[in-house]
């Protein structure tokens, strides 16, 4: 997939550094920029007689007035910059920021969620529950401890044959088509037609290999282990920058409960990743 619109989140909190990985990234790609700031809002306080607090109303608007201010702020910085770009704010409450989000990464190519975003809580879970199992866009999250890099040297890309894995892999050809090396990983893999095929891995190695991506097929033993602790251990074994994977949730009536896999990479991982659902 070529991406050619990238929708930014960006904290009203702080979004710095987040900002300026969005303009390289986007320079890089030759890709718009739509960066959306956003502001989650605290729940109404409801006073005596069950009206709405004025303390609350005054705090709502110090916030609304916040995010006029740092959405300016934005703007000026993105004025000085090459790339094509717009800029969104919302106002929003905990419980309807998925479906803010998700409303507007039906428009983009990927979400990229910079280190500033992800550390909020919040916004992270409301990014995910939103955009990536709310829509068909992907995302690339970073909750390492470096700021994301505009291209990755070296991918991996961990390979289960399902259809999350594909789609991963076939939205990130523009990311895996610039890498030096793509380690596709497969965690004890098994020959099966209806899977794997005979030679586990010779297939999408194959389908990557046609499409210019240098391939390097791995099959890592776990050895009893979590798989996402494999995948996130190979990763630094082979100094990947970036790892791409499917995203696995459990049945649409529990969204915000997503797999084990998919949150422990979350989680824990110290580099970005791109997923697919």
């Amino acid at each position: 997939m070529t991406i050619r619109t990238v929708l930014s989140i960006l904290s009203v909190h702080q979004f710095e550094e987040d900002l300026k990985t969005a303009i390289d990234f986007c320079s890089a790609h030759g890709a718009h920029l739509n960066a959306l700031v956003i502001s989650l809002g605290t729940a109404p306080t409801i006073g005596n007689y069950n009206t709405i607090s004025s303390v609350w109303l005054d705090e709502r608007q110090r916030e609304i007035d916040v995010l006029s201010r740092k959405t300016e702020e934005i703007k000026t910085t993105l004025d000085r910059s090459e790339i094509s770009c717009e800029v969104q704010d919302v106002y929003t409450e905990l419980a309807w920021a998925d479906e803010d989000i998700a409303e507007r990464a039906l428009y983009a190519d990927v979400v990229l969620v910079g280190r500033q975003a992800a550390r909020d809580d919040d916004l992270r879970k409301r990014i995910i529950d939103g955009a990536l199992f709310q829509t068909p866009t992907p995302i690339l999250i970073n909750r390492g401890t470096r700021a994301m890099n505009a291209s990755s040297r070296s991918v991996l890309l961990a390979w289960d044959s399902s259809d999350e894995a594909s789609r991963a892999t076939r939205q990130s050809l523009d990311l895996l088509k610039q890498a030096d090396t793509v380690y596709v990983t497969m965690v004890d893999p098994m020959a099966q037609m209806r899977a794997n095929g005979e030679e586990p891995g010779a297939d999408i190695a194959a389908y990557l290999a046609r499409h210019g991506v240098k391939v390097q097929v791995d099959r890592v033993a776990s050895g009893g282990r979590p798989a996402d602790q494999v995948l996130r251990q190979h990763a630094v074994d082979v100094s990947a920058d970036l790892i791409v994977m499917g995203a696995y949730n459990h049945p649409r009536w529990q969204q915000t409960i997503f797999g084990g896999v998919t949150r422990g990479m979350i989680e824990e991982s110290t580099m970005p990743i791109f997923m697919a659902h």
